[in-house]
């Protein structure tokens, strides 16, 4: 078992490596060079047209979800314990100036993500059910010709099987953690009840949660894709502004930090050590890997798994929906990962506390900077309910993520079953220690984005022509800014 460890350890260098930070950022500053750095100068414009028609009405037909459903369900994804867990995490490892190279990422990948979009909405098909479906396997099917469906077929072997651990087990199990932490802040033991299952001992109650979860999962998987889009909807806004919230608190509870917090950022940036204030022997080149791979973690911007959410928009216009990328990127990493920093670093600063630099760190760490403002017990339990919605919002997309993968290598009829064992995983998932099981899906996460990156490389000539032609339209321009 050790063997295979190390095997897996070695494919996530490899899926996670520098080559290949350099190939996913190296394809979104090569896209926003060739489209004129379209989320810098139309990103008022993109707001506009996003953030700017959330509370207008829309409409969406059979097999369809409304663009503002479409969105929701692929920062459903995004927007998990990565950025709570993983963004304290690259800091621990990467230091301060990690928060930097994750916003750099996210810039790049705001041009990157909306190509994903244009593309999986230029190339989408029906299915036998009349539903919309697309992503990286259809527009590499569609888009670059029948020749390269293999290349497709790579990608949703690499998707449905991630989907079980990254968007499954390693989520529920999260769920379970931080709600047992938030038990024992309140005074409760949740180790006075256990069982042993495959010679661990597990709480019951997170017996019970992944019980609860996988209730949950079946009742919105079954109902399709108009059914996640519409829960999506009200879950993402409702945990995005508690945790924003909440986050904006701590920083102003500890509003003296925050310029020595931003100091540590840029100035980590380029010289780890300078930044933190001692020989802790973190090298600059760990600070920009660590930072990088958060912000794609992050925001999947180059993996193709959000795609396959905007395909099921009912907008027919590829850029009009493309835009909503550039917003999803922004308020993933921009926003919420930098709120989660800086509540990390002035919360830390401010409550006398210290980092493991060098080292691991993860929700934990983040319960204790909100404690600063809010008390241990409320703090805790902030997180908690933070992570339990952000993980729970994950698990919900990618059971859809995993399922479109699934059907399109072994077809519809076929597709209850995988749904059944997600909804089984769920259960388990709660039970176990998931290091290697991460590790595994982690991996598989990371090479879903060759195939996609390939796809959106070979198809960029085609979203350059779609965004010329909607930009040099003026009635297209002046119906969308209505």
């Amino acid at each position: 078992m050790e063997g295979f460890s190390n095997f897996v350890d070695f494919l996530n260098g490899i899926a996670w490596g520098p080559w290949m930070l350099i190939l996913l950022v190296g394809t979104g500053i090569l896209l926003s060079i060739r489209m004129g750095f379209i989320q810098f100068t139309r990103f008022g414009y993109a707001m506009k047209n996003t953030l700017g028609k959330v509370f207008k009405k829309q409409q969406a037909g059979h097999g369809e979800v409304t663009p503002f459903q479409a969105v929701t369900t692929a920062l459903a994804a995004t927007v998990g314990t990565g950025n709570i867990a993983g963004v304290t995490g690259a800091i621990a490892a990467g230091g301060p100036g990690a928060v930097f190279w994750m916003w750099v990422s996210a810039l790049f990948g705001m041009a990157t993500k909306y190509s994903e979009v244009v593309l999986a909405v230029r190339y989408r098909e029906r299915n036998d059910k009349g539903d919309w479906v697309g992503g990286p396997m259809y527009y590499i099917k569609n888009g670059l010709g029948e020749g390269w469906r293999w290349l497709g077929g790579v990608f949703c072997v690499f998707g449905f099987l991630a989907a079980f651990g990254i968007g499954n087990m390693t989520q529920v199990n999260t769920i379970a953690s931080s709600i047992n932490t938030a038990i024992d802040a309140f005074g409760g033991n949740v180790e006075a009840s256990s069982v042993q299952i495959f010679g661990q001992t597990v709480p019951t109650s997170s017996i019970a949660i992944g019980v609860i979860v996988a209730v949950i999962v079946a009742l919105v998987l079954l109902g399709g894709i108009k059914r996640i889009g519409s829960v999506t909807e009200k879950l993402v806004p409702f945990m995005a502004v508690i945790y924003i919230v909440a986050a904006i608190a701590v920083i102003l509870g500890n509003i003296g930090q925050l310029g020595t917090v931003f100091g540590m950022i840029f100035k980590g940036a380029f010289n780890a050590d300078a930044a933190i204030g001692g020989a802790t022997g973190i090298m600059i080149k760990t600070t920009i890997q660590k930072g990088v791979a958060r912000g794609v973690f992050s925001n999947e911007a180059g993996l193709g798994s959000a795609p396959m959410a905007h395909a099921a928009s009912s907008e027919t216009d590829p850029v009009k929906q493309g835009l909503y990328g550039i917003f999803e990127v922004f308020m993933d990493t921009i926003v919420i990962c930098s709120l989660t920093a800086l509540a990390l670093l002035c919360g830390t600063l401010g409550g006398g506390q210290t980092l493991d630099w060098g080292g691991s760190a993860g929700t934990a760490n983040v319960a204790a900077a909100f404690s600063s403002v809010f008390g241990n017990q409320v703090g805790s339990l902030l997180i908690a309910v933070g992570i339990t919605l952000f993980a729970l919002s994950t698990v919900l997309s990618w059971s859809l993520y995993g399922t479109r993968c699934f059907e399109y290598l072994f077809g519809l009829q076929y597709v209850k079953l995988y749904q059944i064992a997600f909804i089984i995983i769920v259960v388990i998932g709660s039970t176990l220690e998931l290091s290697l099981v991460w590790n595994i899906a982690d991996t598989l996460n990371g090479f879903m984005a060759i195939p996609n990156l390939i796809a959106l490389l070979g198809l960029s000539g085609v979203v350059i022509k779609l965004t010329k032609e909607h930009f040099s339209d003026p009635a297209k321009m002046a119906n969308d800014e209505v």
